[in-house]
C-alpha cells in the first residue's frame, strides 16, 4: 500500500479467497431476487468455477434477511448421504450454537449423550456423534428424518445452504450408483412435503459444473426438477470497466481512459478472479514505477500473466477438471473443439467445422443417427458454455470464451 496522502482503499484485492461480503460488487439486484425466490421455492444457484457463486452464498449467510439463521456447507468431498446429512447438523451446532439444544431437544440418539457436547471444541460435534452412533451410515434415511422433523419443530426460518452439490452427486455415483438414485429421491421427497412455501427450511443448492448434464447422464434429471433455476449472471461490460476504474481511482493510479477498455477486450468473457489478478497485476506495476498506465501496459501485463505461475495454478485446473467431469468420448472431444478453438482467430469457428470434429472422435468410426449425433454435439457445446469453455459468438459460430484461458491453452496444450 502506498503511503502519505493516498486513501485507503475502500475494496481489497482476491486472488483466490473468498470475497468479504462488504467487498462484493455489482451482486445487489441478484442477492435480492435469490431472497425473493427462497420466500417461495427451493433454489438451484449455478456458476462456473471462480465467477463468485461463494461469494454471493456468504453474503447470504452473513447478512440473513426474513428472520432467516443460515447454514453453509461445502460438500465437495463428501460421498454418502449420512455425512452430507452430518455435516449439516454439526454446521448447526457450530454456527447457531444457541438454537442446538432447540435442535436436537427430543432426539433420543443425540440427547443421550447431548452433556458430553457442551464443551466440544468448533467440529468435534460430529466425530462424537460418529462414535455414539457407529452404524449411522445404514441408517442415514432415519437419521434425515430425524434432522428434517427437528428443524421444522424449531417454527423458525431455516436457510441451509449447499455449495458443490454436483461433486458430491459424482463422488456418490463413483461409491454407489444405486445409493445416489436413493439419496436422491428421498431427498427431494423431503424438499416437496410440505410445499415450500409452507415449510420453514429453504434449501439453496449451488454446484460450479454444470448440474443439469450431470444428472441427465444418469437419467436423473427429474430428481431437481422442483427447485428454481437461478444461473449467477455475467459481469456487463460496463461492471468490468467500473471495476477496474473504482480500483486504480481508490489507489490514485493514473491510467488513459482506454485501459479498462482494453482489459475487458482482453479478458473476453470475464471470470472475477482473472479480472482481479490482471487488475492487481497492473497495480503492483504502476506502484514500482508510478506512470499513466497505457494500453501498451495492459496487453504486457497481459502476457506476463499468461507465463507466470500464478496464473498456471490457477489455469491449469481448467484443463484437468475436464477429466473429472467429461467422460469419453466427450472428454477427447472437447479437448479437440476447445484446442481447434484457441487457435482461431476472434472469428471462432463454425458449428460446421465444430460438427466434423466432434464426428471423427466417434470411437470406431460408426456414426449415430444424424439426429442423435445433432443433439450430443448440442449437448457438448453447451456444457463447455455453461462451464465457461467457449461462447456462442453469433448463431452457428462459436469462440473461446475467456481471452486469458484461450491464450493459455494456445501457449501449453494447442
Amino acid at each position: 500500500m502506498i503511503q502519505g496522502n493516498t486513501p485507503v482503499p475502500t475494496a481489497d484485492f482476491y486472488v483466490g479467497s473468498v470475497l468479504a461480503p462488504e467487498d462484493l460488487k455489482f451482486r445487489g439486484p441478484f442477492i435480492s431476487d435469490l431472497w425473493e425466490a427462497l420466500q417461495s421455492h427451493h433454489v438451484l444457484l449455478k456458476a462456473p468455477r471462480r465467477c463468485g457463486k461463494t461469494s454471493v452464498m456468504e453474503h447470504l449467510r452473513h447478512f440473513p434477511q426474513h428472520g432467516y439463521s443460515v447454514i453453509y456447507q461445502n460438500v465437495q468431498d463428501l460421498s454418502h448421504p449420512a455425512d452430507f446429512l452430518l455435516a449439516i447438523l454439526d454446521n448447526f451446532r457450530d454456527a447457531h450454537p444457541d438454537l442446538f439444544h432447540s435442535l436436537v431437544n427430543g432426539w433420543k440418539s443425540v440427547t443421550a449423550w447431548l452433556p458430553k457436547a457442551e464443551v466440544l471444541d468448533f467440529g468435534e460435534f460430529k466425530m462424537k456423534f460418529r462414535e455414539h452412533e457407529q452404524d449411522y451410515r445404514e441408517h442415514w434415511r432415519q437419521h434425515g428424518e430425524a434432522l428434517f422433523a427437528q428443524l421444522r419443530s424449531l417454527n423458525r426460518p431455516i436457510l441451509i445452504i449447499v455449495d458443490e452439490l454436483p461433486d458430491m452427486l459424482l463422488n456418490l455415483r463413483q461409491e454407489d450408483p444405486k445409493l445416489l438414485r436413493d439419496f436422491l429421491s428421498w431427498f427431494r421427497d423431503k424438499r416437496c412435503d410440505p410445499a415450500p412455501k409452507r415449510d420453514s427450511v429453504r434449501w439453496l443448492l449451488g454446484g460450479s459444473i454444470n448440474i443439469s448434464s450431470t444428472l441427465d447422464a444418469m437419467s436423473l434429471l427429474d430428481r431437481i426438477n422442483d427447485l428454481e433455476d437461478m444461473p449467477l449472471p455475467e459481469l456487463t461490460p460496463l461492471q468490468i470497466e467500473s471495476f477496474v476504474t473504482d480500483m486504480f481511482d481508490e489507489r490514485r493510479v493514473t491510467y488513459e481512459k482506454e485501459v479498462p477498455v482494453r482489459l475487458r477486450e482482453l479478458l473476453g468473457r470475464p471470470i472475477p478472479l482473472f479480472l482481479q489478478m490482471l487488475t492487481l497485476n497492473l497495480y503492483r506495476s504502476w506502484r514500482l514505477q508510478p506512470r499513466k498506465l497505457k494500453v501498451a501496459d495492459v496487453e504486457a501485463e497481459f502476457a506476463l500473466f499468461i507465463t507466470s505461475t500464478a496464473a498456471q495454478d490457477k489455469l491449469q485446473h481448467y484443463y484437468t477438471r475436464l477429466a473429472k467431469y467429461y467422460k469419453e468420448p466427450a472428454l477427447s472431444q472437447a479437448h479437440a473443439v476447445l484446442n481447434h478453438l484457441c487457435l482461431a482467430d476472434e472469428s471462432g469457428a463454425s458449428r460446421g467445422t465444430l460438427t466434423n470434429l466432434v464426428d471423427s472422435l466417434v470411437p470406431g468410426g460408426k456414426l449415430l443417427p444424424t439426429h442423435e449425433r445433432k443433439r450430443l454435439f448440442l449437448q457438448l457445446m453447451r456444457d463447455l458454455e455453461n462451464d465457461f469453455y467457449v461462447t456462442e459468438q453469433q448463431p452457428d459460430r462459436y469462440g473461446f470464451a475467456s481471452g486469458i484461458m484461450k491464450a493459455w491453452r494456445r501457449k501449453h496444450y494447442a
